[in-house]
This record gives structure tokens, sequence and C-alpha cells, in this order.
């Protein structure tokens, strides 16, 4: 490799054992790999003759990995046009949704179709988002409201009217969905799971969403923004393959992003080919063991309270177990025995204990029937929200790899801890500690858009194990700010089994960084989120330029990508 880039920073941390610390770091920007990194004076003789660029007060480190994330999705649902109105984004009531509906209501014309995202009935204390309940509000105009679990939608007559529905009547129900009914048949303006939702996705937002990809780039922007230079897509299909094909084209690209192609899709089993599988390329396929925990459809072993809280979110109260759950144990075993000789990574959403441990059933019979039992297989299980230690350490020692949400402890950790579930439940939701110390190689995801895409957030709250409004929950799960800092580089590039080239930095590896205003180790925990500010990221070597990636983007023509817009309803989130 020939080095022509040599960059000196008031500190590296590498995330490298081998070398934790640096100065310098010298990449062949060609191959955009690192060819010497260390003190200065070491890279200057390693590269001699090269000039030195001097970042000054910045401090590096390897950029940062979402394992879990639905950018395109995300950017069509949160990104203008579309209005973000979760309160993980400063929206924490009812009443400040329907300000928002207000504001969006005025500064749109009569005919445009609004979609507005991220209603969370629990936080927000929100009615269910009836007909009924938006008629009022919007009596002329077709609006779509999605949950923020991304299991549900909710709109108004007006876009029933849009549908086409004979007598405003749905039609019957899809395998797998539902529409909601009033007595006489007609529409409630609810309609919940993929096979109902994308039914009302697929009519309204293609008038709501001009330009698919455009909305795509902006989340991809949003992510960078925050640091992150690696992520995947974990709800794919081919039909997302023109669009993820045509952001990684693009000179200024942010991310490298790794697919996850849903099991239940026809082709889920067969090989991808992207133009540049160094940004963009196929990983491993996407199960679903069970649902929410904020919409009531998971598979736990312990019931909901019974309180005005959850008598607003019409919380089921249980517990309900393995009627949760997506298979049948032996509907499980043979979508495993059709997908595993694929070779392809398998991963599962699982929240509840029930669904952890029919899954890690699932995947002890199928490691050992297809001869996989101490392999690197590297099987992956996501969210995990009410997992137990025992059944991490169960994981570990099959060699499965867990992916956490750390948010669903910090935005609903007050509400989980003798609210939602009795505190021996829901002060453990999220045992951070318990997967570090079982050996599952965790990361942390947010789950766009479920919640920003902010990693040093996660850092910052797992470590002090607080919730956003400061109160601690569960404090035996506190994590050390190096097992933090790992969830977000090297653990999540494991998982993306792309830890021999991203997620820290060290010589042949690639030159993927983020610059921060400060050293994150000498800055008080609590102060992580203000005192260290994202300066910008690099990839393979090139700082990015994000204003010029999205006007590369936004100059494509979107026409061939408006059927996009129809697959937002597969986003199923935690």
């Amino acid at each position: 490799m020939a080095t022509d880039l040599i960059l000196h920073a008031s500190s590296i941390i590498t995330m490298d054992d081998a070398l934790p610390r640096a100065r310098a770091v010298a990449i062949d920007t060609t191959t955009g790999r690192i060819t010497a990194i260390g003190s200065l004076s070491e890279v200057k003789a390693a590269a001699p003759g090269v000039a030195v660029t001097d970042l000054g007060s910045t401090v590096l480190m390897p950029g940062f990995v979402e394992p879990h994330s639905h950018p395109l999705l995300s950017g069509m649902a949160t990104q203008k046009p579309a209005y973000w109105v979760s309160p993980n984004v400063g929206v924490p009531t009812w009443d400040d949704v329907k300000a928002t509906f207000a504001k969006a209501d005025k500064e749109n014309p009569p005919d445009q179709v609004l979609v507005f995202n991220g209603v969370d009935r629990l936080l927000q204390q929100a009615p269910l988002p009836t007909r009924s309940v938006l008629d009022p509000i919007f009596p002329t105009r077709p609006v779509v409201v999605v949950d923020n679990s991304g299991h549900g939608v909710y709109f108004n007559s007006a876009t029933v009217a849009l549908l086409g529905w004979p007598g405003g009547k749905p039609p019957a129900d899809p395998v797998g969905g539902s529409f909601g009914r009033q007595a006489d048949g007609t529409s409630d303006g609810t309609a919940f799971e993929s096979g109902a939702l994308m039914q009302i996705v697929g009519a309204v937002l293609p008038k709501a969403i001009p330009h698919p990809l455009q909305s795509g780039a902006l989340f991809y922007q949003l992510m960078a923004k925050n640091g992150i230079t690696a992520t995947s897509e974990h709800t794919y299909n081919t039909g997302q393959y023109q669009a993820y094909a045509a952001l990684a084209s693009v000179p200024d690209c942010p991310l490298r992003l790794h697919v996850y192609h849903m099991s239940i899709e026809p082709d889920a089993a067969d090989d991808v080919d992207f133009p540049n599988p160094s940004l963009v390329r196929k990983n491993g396929i996407k199960l679903w063991a069970d649902g929410s925990p904020w919409i009531g459809n998971v598979a736990i072993s312990f019931e909901y309270l019974d309180n005005p809280t959850t008598r607003t979110a019409e919380m089921e109260l249980g517990p309900r177990g393995e009627t949760q759950m997506n298979y049948t144990r032996a509907q499980l075993d043979a979508v495993l025995d059709e997908l595993v000789p694929t070779g392809f990574q398998m991963a599962f959403h699982c929240n509840g204990d029930v669904g952890f441990d029919v899954v890690l059933d699932a995947y002890a019979r199928a490691l050992a029937k297809f001869n996989l039992l101490g392999s690197d297989h590297r099987w992956r299980v996501e969210h995990l929200g009410a997992a137990r230690r025992d059944q991490f350490d169960r994981a570990a020692a099959l060699g499965v790899t867990c992916s956490l949400s750390p948010f669903q402890y910090i935005y609903w950790g007050d509400l989980l801890d003798g609210v939602m579930f009795d505190p021996a439940y829901g002060a453990q939701w999220q045992r951070v500690r318990d997967a570090f110390e079982a050996g599952v190689t965790p990361s942390y995801h947010n789950d766009g858009s479920v919640c920003p895409p902010n990693q040093l957030f996660n850092v910052m709250h797992t470590v002090m194990r607080s919730t956003t409004s400061g109160k601690v929950h569960g404090a035996d799960q506190s994590v050390t700010l190096d097992q933090a800092l790992r969830a977000i580089t090297i653990n999540g590039a494991y998982q993306l089994k792309r830890d021999h080239e991203i997620g820290s930095l060290a010589v042949g590896k690639y030159a993927d960084m983020v610059e921060l205003s400060a050293d994150i180790h000498t800055v008080p925990v609590e102060r992580i989120v203000d005192d260290v500010a994202v300066l910008g990221t690099w990839l393979s070597g090139k700082r990015i330029d994000l204003d010029k990636f999205v006007s590369e983007v936004t100059a494509i023509d979107p026409s061939e990508h408006h059927d996009l817009t129809t697959q937002v309803a597969d986003r199923k989130c935690c």
C-alpha cells in the first residue's frame, strides 16, 4: 500500500488492545486502508515524505457501528416531507403531537397528503388515534399516522376515501394483519401488522413522499452526523436493491451498509451481488420471534400491571407467553432448515424471555443438525429487553451474539419499572452488564426510526444506567465506559462479520473514523453528550461532505424509486 495521507490528532482512541492510544495515522487513500499508526514520529518514519495534516484538538476514534437499523425506510418515515412526532425526538405528550398536526396542516397546501411517524401511546399517553380522533383535526386532508413501534398505522376518513374502499369497508384481513372495524363494518381508521399496513401505506405514501431516495439520504446524513460509519438494513427485500446500490454509488456515501433479507421473502435464500460490496453487501437473514412490548404482543412469562397508564394504552395484561410468537416451534424449525444451508448469518428479532428461550432452543437444534456447533457462525438475536442472565450464558455457549436496545430502558425505563411491569422485571429490562459478563459480544443499536441514531447517548446512559429523566433503575446493570465504547465499535463490527476490516483502527483496516471535539475518557460521564461533539466522519480515509452527499442523491431521478414508499410498513421495529 502507498501512503499518501498522514493525520495527526490530539489523541487517537484505537479500540485495538495491542495499541490502545496513538497520535497519528497513515492512510493509503486509494485502498482506503491504514498503513501505519502510532506516535507522529513513528508514522512519519513509516511514510517518509508524506505531508502531515494536523487536526489540532480533534480526537479520532473508529467510526461508530450500529449493526441493526432501517435507514432507507426510516428516512421515508421521519425526514421531511414526513413529520417525526416520537417522544424520543422531543414530542413528549399527545398535546405536543396535536400541535405538530396543526403546524403541518397550516404549512402545507390543502391537497397535500401528510405522514406522521412515532406516536407512542404509552409515553405520550395518547388515545388510540382512530378515525374518530383524527377526523376533527383533519376533516378533509388525507393523513396517515405510523405507530412508533412500526406495527400499526392510523388514518382519517379522507384517507379511507382515498383508498376507495366500497362503502368505507376494509377488505378481508390479510394473513398476519388486521383492519380495525366499527360495528357497521366500516373502517375505524386503524390497521395492524404488515399485511394490512402495506395496503394503507402503499396507496398513500407515494402521494406524500415525492423523492424517497432523498429521504433515505437524509437519514444516512443523520446517522453520519452522530458519528456512525457502518450500519445495516434489517428489513431488506429486493425492492430496495436499486436504492441501496444508488446510495452507495455516489462519491460521498457516508455509510457501509449490510442487508439482512426478510425470511418471509420468496428469495430470502438467494445471493445478492451489489456493485460495491465494500459499501453494501448481504450479510444475513432476518426473522421475527415476537412483537413489541409497547403494543403488548411480546412473548413474556410475566404480566403487564393493571393501572391507568396500561389501560389507556389498551394493553392486555397477560402473560400470554408463546401465544405471541410469530412462529410455532415446528414452523420455526422448518424455516431454519430451509435457510441455514445458505450459509448466511441468522438474526432474530426477539424481545420477550419466553421468545428468547424458544429461539435458543431452535438455534441449538439447527446448529447441531447442520454441524455448526463450535463454528464461527455469529448467529444473532436482536433487542432482548426481557432477557435473563442464564439465557445470555446459554447464547454465549452456542456462539450466539446479541445486539441490545439500550434505548428501550433509556426512554421507557421509568414506565417499565413499576408501571408496565413488576420491578423484578421492569428494573432489569435490558440487562446490559449481564450480556457483557456472559460473553455474547453485545452491541448497541437504536433501531431507526424508533429513536434518534445517537450512540454516544447510549454510551452515557448505559454507564450511568439512567433514563432520560435521570432516574436509575437496576443499577447492577450499569457497564464500564470501555464496555460501552466496545458496544458501538468493535463489537458491532464483530456482529456484522467485519471486525477484520472496521471497528478499530489498526494497520490493514479501513480508515473509517469519527472526529470528536473532546476525549470521551476525560469528561464526566454525565457530560458526554453535552461535551463530546461529533465534528465529522471519514470513510476509507476520505472526510465525508454530507451536504454534498445529499445533493448528489437529490440529483438522481426519483421516478424509479417510488415503489419504495410501499415498504415503510415492513419496518417492524421493537
